[in-house]
């Protein structure tokens, strides 16, 4: 791994670590990436969730298509439209669009859990904020 790398992972883990969400999205995208770490899906998906619980907008977008996706955690249709509608309030661009797409593979079912999801966690990031 070049030092850079290196040294960027080490200044990232030691701020996300104390719960500082930016720091958190950039380490869910190296290890998203495998840049400078070894790609693992998981642990992208582990950074993304503890910064989109923040309100990290981008973080939000991006644990959405985790869970579209089944990337580095189980396919969730519910929890990626959640996900997507709250990156969607926040005014993340892709996001309408990535719920739009998603809408036509759930049910009226599917899309009501999804709501009453998005507003719990959406209850849960204001509270912390």
């Amino acid at each position: 791994m070049p030092q850079d790398y290196a040294e960027a992972v080490k200044w990232f883990r030691l701020a996300a670590d104390q719960g500082h969400a930016s720091a958190q999205f950039n380490l869910g995208s190296i290890y998203d990436g495998g840049e400078g770490v070894p790609q693992d899906n998981a642990e992208a998906a582990r950074w993304y969730r503890l910064a989109a619980e923040q309100g990290n907008a981008s973080a939000q977008t991006n644990l959405g298509v985790m869970y579209y996706e089944g990337s580095g955690l189980p396919r969730d249709y519910v929890a990626a439209y959640a996900w997507f509608n709250i990156a969607a309030a926040a005014g993340v661009e892709l996001a309408p669009n990535n719920r739009l797409i998603l809408e036509q593979e759930m049910t009226p079912a599917q899309i009501a859990e999804a709501q009453q999801l998005s507003t719990e966690i959406f209850e849960r990031i204001q509270q912390g904020n």
